[in-house]
C-alpha cells in the first residue's frame, strides 16, 4: 500500500439500514475507504434525514454526522424492478448491512439466504435490538430502551435520584462499532478462506460487555448504583465545582494524591486518617469531596488548570459540546473540519484512527436523497436504456412523482 491508499479501498458496502446502528457501522467503513452505497426509500429516505430540529437549510446536521462519504440510491424494495436492481448491486458488493426487525428482511426477500444465493462470498451483517433468537427477539427496540434494559440507567445520575439516560445514543453507537469490528474480521477471514460470512448481533448483547466495572461489582455479589461522577473504587476521581464552573480530577494512585494536595496547598489532607490511603478516601468520599471542593471554589477553572497541569495532576474542565468540538487540541489534531458541498461548508467530525502507511478520513459530504441513482447503476454496467427502464418501472419510486 502507499500513503494515498486506504485500508478498505475496493470494498463495496450496501447499507440497507436506517438511523444510527447500521449507519455508524457503515460510516466507520467509509472512513477507511469503503465504497458505501446507502439504499433509501424513494421520496422519503432514511428517517434520520428528518430527525430534528435543528435543521440547516432543510438538512438535519444529525444526518450529516453518520453519513459522510456515502452515496445514496433510492430503491423501492417492494417493487420487482427495485428488488432486481438491488440484487444486481449485491452481485458486485462485498458487504450488506441491515437493521430490520427479525423476520422483516426475509419478508422483503433481502434476507441472508436471498442475497448469498446471488453472491456466495458476501458478508451479511444483521443488526437488531435483541438479536435473532430469544423471547424478546421480535420486539422493536431503540437506544432509550436498551439503555434502560442494559443497566446503564441504574448506574447513571446522582445517588438517590431517578434513572438517567446517557445524553448521547450510546447503545446505537456501541452496536455500530461492534458491527464494524465483526465485518472487518469477516473480511480478513474471507481473505484467508474465500468464504463469506453471516454476522449477527443485537443492541442489548452489544452493550453488556461495556458494563465492565459494574458487572464486576455484581459478580462479587454486590449491587452497583448511581454515584454521580464519583467512582466506586477510586478517590478522588470525580467532578468538583470551581469558582466559575466544574473540573474533573482523577487520582489513580497515591503519588497523584500527594501531588494534588501539594498543588492546591492542602498538606493537611494526606495527614488526615480519613484520607491517608485510597481505601480510606473511598470510605469517606463525601467528606473528601467537601474538603476539596471548598478549596477549588476559591479560583476559576482556568486558574486551577494552570496549577494542576504544571503539577502533573490529571485534570480537565467540564466543557460544553461547542468547546469540546472547537479548542486548541481538537484544532491541532484536525478533528473537526469542513467539506465543501456545492458551495456550502458541511462540518465534519473526523474518526480517530491514524496510520503510518495508509490514509484515512472523510472526503465527501453526506449525499442528497437519490443523488447517485444513475451513477451507481452505471458503474455496474447499466446503460441509459436500462436506467430509463428502472425509472419507468418504479425502481426509484413512483415515476409520476
Amino acid at each position: 500500500m502507499t500513503p494515498d491508499e486506504r485500508l478498505l479501498d475496493g470494498i463495496t458496502v450496501i447499507d440497507l439500514s436506517t438511523f444510527v446502528t447500521g449507519g455508524f457501522c457503515s460510516l466507520m467503513l467509509a472512513n477507511q475507504g469503503a465504497n458505501v452505497i446507502k439504499v433509501e426509500r424513494p421520496g422519503v429516505g432514511d428517517d434520520i434525514r428528518h430527525s430534528g430540529p435543528p435543521f440547516v437549510d432543510g438538512d438535519s446536521p444529525y444526518y450529516w454526522t453518520v453519513n459522510y462519504d456515502k452515496r445514496s440510491v433510492e430503491l423501492d424494495l417492494k417493487s420487482d424492478a427495485g428488488l432486481d436492481a438491488l440484487y444486481d448491486l449485491v452481485e458486485t458488493a462485498d458487504i450488506v448491512i441491515q437493521n430490520f426487525r427479525p423476520g422483516t428482511a426475509d419478508r422483503l426477500d433481502v434476507g441472508y439466504d436471498d442475497l448469498v444465493a446471488r453472491n456466495e462470498e458476501l458478508i451479511y451483517c444483521d443488526i437488531s435490538a435483541f438479536g435473532s433468537t430469544g423471547p424478546w427477539s421480535k420486539r422493536p427496540g431503540y437506544d432509550l430502551l436498551v439503555q434502560g434494559m442494559s443497566g446503564i440507567m441504574t448506574v447513571t445520575g446522582e445517588a438517590g435520584g431517578d434513572p438517567v439516560k446517557v445524553g448521547l445514543p450510546q447503545t446505537d453507537l456501541i452496536t455500530g462499532m461492534w458491527a464494524a469490528f465483526g465485518i472487518v474480521g469477516a473480511l480478513y477471514r474471507r481473505l484467508l478462506s474465500g468464504d463469506g460470512e453471516y454476522v449477527e448481533l443485537g443492541m442489548l448483547d452489544a452493550t453488556l460487555p461495556w458494563l465492565t466495572k459494574q458487572a464486576g461489582t455484581v459478580f462479587a455479589g454486590e449491587e452497583p448504583g448511581r454515584m454521580g461522577t464519583k467512582d466506586p473504587v477510586l478517590a478522588p476521581y470525580q467532578t468538583f465545582g470551581t469558582a466559575d464552573g466544574h473540573l474533573n480530577i482523577a487520582c489513580l494512585n497515591q503519588n497523584l494524591w500527594w501531588r494534588l494536595c501539594e498543588a492546591i496547598d492542602r498538606p493537611d489532607l494526606p495527614a488526615d486518617d480519613r484520607f491517608e490511603e485510597n481505601a480510606d478516601r473511598v470510605e469517606h468520599m463525601d467528606a473528601l469531596e467537601a474538603e476539596i471542593e471548598n478549596t477549588l471554589e476559591e479560583r476559576t477553572t482556568d486558574e486551577w488548570m494552570d496549577v494542576l497541569v504544571d503539577a502533573g495532576v490529571p485534570a480537565g474542565p467540564v466543557q460544553d459540546v461547542d468547546d469540546a468540538l472547537y479548542n486548541e487540541q481538537t484544532g491541532a489534531r484536525e478533528m473537526v473540519r469542513t467539506i465543501d458541498d456545492d458551495g456550502t461548508e458541511i462540518p465534519v467530525i473526523e474518526h480517530p484512527l491514524n496510520f503510518e502507511n495508509v490514509s484515512s478520513g472523510f472526503e465527501s459530504a453526506p449525499p442528497d436523497l437519490g443523488e447517485h441513482n444513475d451513477e451507481v447503476f452505471s458503474e455496474i454496467g447499466y446503460d441509459e436504456e436500462q436506467l430509463e427502464r428502472l425509472r419507468r418501472e418504479g425502481a426509484f419510486g413512483d415515476p409520476d412523482d
